[in-house]
């Protein structure tokens, strides 16, 4: 039956889930807009049709959110958000441009002046002068973006720019540039989306299929998709579970919860999994969308029996598999003493525009939809003894 229930995965309904989820309508689904609403409401609607009943919860959220396109400007040139910019999330709020002199961290005054600093060191000393505030280096990924977070350190008191870093090297005290942080902290409501396929007999194998649905949203002006993370892991949860609702032997339990505020800090995951029955074995997938060399699998919690049947699973399949760090949602479910692991398999364009769905490997897809049935079938028929 687990041969079975593999070979019947359909491509196309995984590709439509992860082009569904990366439209303009969604905005990103950041937790607490409303293209994150319509998420939770549209993946509400895929449960129902696979016979699920549905439920949700709303948690509280506080996130730093852009609310216009911040601007540096060196001289007469605008550097470009994200490819030679970003905001630093301890940033204070800047609503408007500031025009200053930017002066060297180890200058004798630093009032009313950008800093020009190597790290946020020198925060202390800059916000007791009243600098304007700080400019510091950062990296960018292989395609030369800056990836867009919206949960950290709590802000301090002054306005803070990422520049990327062969930029901030060239840069010289004495230049005069102008620059904005529209950048502020607010509360939102998150919504967890549950859908129970099958209830497990008394004393029964139930099983747990997790994917957070939710990005980090759009900026103002320009799509960030979201679709390798983690339109892809939803893909494949969507996937898994319409195989397994029919495949599983009786008295074996199913569901899957779709998770919000992962980007948040894993806030939905920490709501949800204190709730979660005692035994309910977790399976959470971050990321399905280029495979590469192998998988990345991370285990907790009493998780023994699981990871032994992920690796038979992982040779049935073809799929590879290796130990990696995976701190996701399944972290979660480990901390509240339930067998989780999380599952990876690649992010490419990882939280910029870049994230597009026609980055996502319809063949990655299959193999991790192959490997999470495989996983569970092998689990509930040894189960049975």
């Amino acid at each position: 039956m687990t041969t079975t229930a593999a070979t019947e995965v359909s491509g196309s309904r995984l590709r439509s889930t992860v082009t569904t989820l990366a439209e303009d309508r969604f905005t990103g689904r950041r937790v607490g807009t409303p293209g994150g609403r319509a998420a939770a409401a549209w993946l509400a609607g895929q449960l129902q049709v696979l016979g699920a009943t549905v439920t949700a919860d709303e948690f509280p959220v506080a996130v730093r959110e852009l609310y216009r396109t911040p601007e540096l400007h060196d001289g007469d040139r605008q550097l470009v958000h994200r490819r030679e910019f970003g905001e630093h999330l301890v940033s204070a709020d800047l609503p408007e441009p500031r025009t200053a002199e930017l002066v060297a961290a180890d200058a004798g005054r630093l009032t009313d002046r950008w800093v020009l600093a190597p790290d946020l060191g020198v925060s202390a000393r800059a916000t007791r002068d009243g600098a304007a505030g700080l400019l510091v280096p950062r990296g960018t990924d292989e395609a030369g973006w800056m990836p867009k977070m919206i949960a950290g350190p709590e802000p301090g008191a002054l306005p803070v720019i990422a520049v990327r870093t062969e930029l901030h090297e060239r840069l010289a005290a004495g230049q005069v540039i102008s620059a904005s942080v529209p950048l502020r902290t607010v509360g939102v409501a998150g919504s967890n989306v549950h859908g129970r396929l099958r209830t497990s007999a008394s004393g029964g194998p139930d099983f747990l299929l997790t994917a957070h649905f939710d990005g980090v949203g759009d900026d103002p002006g320009q799509r960030l998709p979201a679709a390798a993370d983690n339109a892809s892991g939803v893909a494949v949860v969507l996937e898994a579970a319409h195989l397994l609702a029919d495949a599983l032997p009786e008295g074996v339990g199913l569901g899957v919860t779709f998770l919000d505020a992962e980007e948040a800090g894993a806030r939905g995951s920490a709501h949800h999994a204190p709730t979660v029955p005692a035994g309910t074995v977790v399976l959470n997938i971050d990321g399905a969308a280029q495979l590469g060399e192998a998988a990345a699998v991370e285990a907790g919690g009493p998780a023994h029996g699981l990871l032994a049947a992920l690796d038979q699973a992982g040779r049935e399949t073809g799929v590879p598999l290796r130990a990696g760090a995976m701190a996701s949602d399944n972290r979660r479910y480990a901390a509240a003493g339930l067998a989780a692991v999380g599952i990876g398999m690649g992010m490419p364009g990882y939280q910029t525009p870049a994230e597009t769905a026609d980055r996502v490997e319809t063949d990655t897809l299959i193999s991790a939809v192959r490997l999470v049935v495989a996983t569970v079938m092998g689990l509930a028929y040894h189960s049975r003894g």
